[in-house]
């Protein structure tokens, strides 16, 4: 994150003005109106980005796409046609898998729409994406910028919320171990007298 770009403010106005054309139903298989492949074309193009039909493959429709990551990507598409996204970034392919993964874990912790009307789930999209190209919000630091990401950042809370609850059936289960050691230590001592 060496490159400062717009301010956080504007990108997350962006996201909350986001055109209805966006929210449109993802093409999956025969049903939907959105062609996700071509809107990530056409938004990579507009940066100077020309795709191979094997960097768009996982956008195309199929039947088992998940709706909401595929809206997701929409959003998230808008927002590159942004003006910070407007010169090509250093790293295209970060970029591109960041469409492919991030936003997938991003939809599978919160509903795609709340990436455009909740204000939390807004910057966490800017902020993930500006990220991944080596950016950050103007007038802030590198250091500042991720812990903000890091902060906010739904992903990571849930790691963190998993971990928890693994270190906690660890103990308890180590609990119960020593419970049921003590008990067997205490029967074979009532034995031996």
């Amino acid at each position: 994150m060496t490159q400062a770009s717009p301010t956080l403010e504007s990108l997350t106005r962006r996201l909350a003005e986001l055109p209805a054309d966006f929210l449109g139903e993802p093409l999956r298989g025969s049903k939907g109106e959105v062609h996700t492949a071509a809107l990530v074309r056409d938004s990579f193009e507009a940066i100077g980005v020309s795709l191979s039909a094997a960097d768009l493959a996982a956008f195309e429709p199929v039947a088992t796409a998940d709706r909401n990551a595929r809206l997701l990507t929409a959003i998230a598409l808008w927002l590159i046609a942004s003006e910070a996204f407007a010169a090509k970034p250093k790293d295209v392919a970060a970029l591109l898998r960041a469409l492919e993964t991030d936003i997938s874990a991003l939809a599978a912790h919160a509903s795609a729409l709340q990436y455009h009307t909740d204000p939390e789930r807004r910057e966490e999209l800017a902020r993930l994406l500006l990220a991944r190209i080596g950016r950050r919000p103007a007038g802030e630091s590198a250091a500042v910028a991720r812990d903000r990401l890091a902060a906010i950042s739904s992903v990571e809370r849930a790691h963190l919320i998993a971990a928890s609850r693994a270190a906690e059936q660890r103990a308890r289960d180590l609990r119960e171990a020593l419970i049921k050691k003590a008990a067997e230590e205490s029967a074979d001592k009532w034995t031996r007298e």
